[in-house]
């Protein structure tokens, strides 16, 4: 692992290198990238980020968020996403999501020894709000567990718990994937572009975001068909029922608008996932699990307008309240 130099977010941000070495799915040398924000003092606790798919960290206002309720605030990009995303990899592809374990556990570590003695919380969004569960569970195998390694809760922003769509896609169409997936892993799935929530953020195009688009095109990269069966796996694992071992946080919104052009209800809605999913499976988390709506907000809905952006910050910060000393 190399050592902390400034991000590209400027000032207090700084990045770090974690080397992966060569890449089991075949593309090269990998890395991924850990980004904190300098903190001054002792902090309340510790909060590690995990973004989606077609994303990367550059919410630095969930970053002060944390920061002003006295977290350190860690975010990784994981291989082949975002800051580490190299020449002649796919992006975002990886054949199994236990794979992400090896910077998540390296990322545990540094934090751990970076802020010893406060609590961890773990926040995801989408995707990653899939990959973070399922590396709880396998950490509860091992002795000590969760908890014996800090770690004191997880946030949840629209986790990705369920293929959204038509029924078949969750029966033949997922059988489907997986054959062609044996064969021809990472060959692009054929489907229609959507650019309708990318559109709904970017400030460019009216929204109120900025970022990089080569880390996260309007209309997202390209499905991969063993991507998606590793997806696919992932929710057959979560469906089953995991033990995370924590107090856990889902946040989602009150509906889900799909459309491939952006509507003014892009604005007020999930535009990617099916909420009523994520309603459904949250209780596969474990104990302790507070699943809320946030009227009126976005897939990520700390990117939502206003004032279902406060409310999403105002319900987290209860959480954290009643759960994190």
């Amino acid at each position: 692992m190399t050592g902390w130099t400034e991000d590209m977010l400027g000032d207090p941000y700084e990045r770090r290198t974690i080397d992966l070495g060569t890449d089991p799915d075949g593309e090269g040398e990998i890395t991924a990238t850990l980004v904190r924000r300098r903190f001054e003092g002792e902090p309340r606790g510790a909060l590690v980020y995990v973004h989606g798919f077609s994303d990367y960290f550059f919410q630095t206002e969930l970053a002060e968020f944390y920061a002003d309720r006295g977290f350190a605030f860690y975010s990784l990009d994981l291989r082949k996403c975002g800051r580490s995303l190299g020449q002649g990899h796919t992006p975002h592809y990886v054949s199994d999501l236990a794979l992400y374990d090896r910077e998540l556990d390296e990322t545990l570590r540094t934090v751990r020894a970076e802020v010893p003695d406060v609590p961890i919380v773990l926040s995801a969004h989408s995707t990653g709000g899939l990959v973070l569960p399922l590396w709880l569970d396998r950490l509860n195998l091992e002795p000590g567990g969760a908890r014996g390694r800090g770690i004191a809760g997880l946030v949840l922003n629209s986790p990705w718990f369920d293929l959204q769509g038509a029924p078949w896609m969750r029966s033949i169409g997922t059988q489907a994937i997986r054959a062609f997936a044996k064969v021809r892993p990472k060959d692009r799935m054929r489907l229609p572009l959507a650019e309708a929530y990318g559109v709904s953020l970017y400030r460019e195009h009216g929204g109120l975001w900025d970022y990089d688009l080569a880390w996260k095109p309007l209309a997202g990269f390209p499905v991969t068909y063993g991507w998606l069966t590793a997806v696919r796996r992932g929710h057959a694992v979560l469906h089953r029922g995991l033990d995370v071992g924590v107090p856990s946080l889902v946040l989602r919104s009150h509906r889900s608008w799909f459309s491939f052009k952006h509507h003014e209800k892009t604005d007020t809605s999930d535009a990617v996932l099916d909420v009523r999913q994520i309603a459904r499976w949250s209780g596969c988390l474990g104990d302790d699990v507070t699943s809320l709506q946030v009227r009126n907000a976005r897939h990520d809905v700390y990117l939502s307008n206003d004032d279902p952006r406060a409310e999403a910050y105002r319900l987290t910060g209860e959480w954290l309240d009643r759960w994190i000393p």
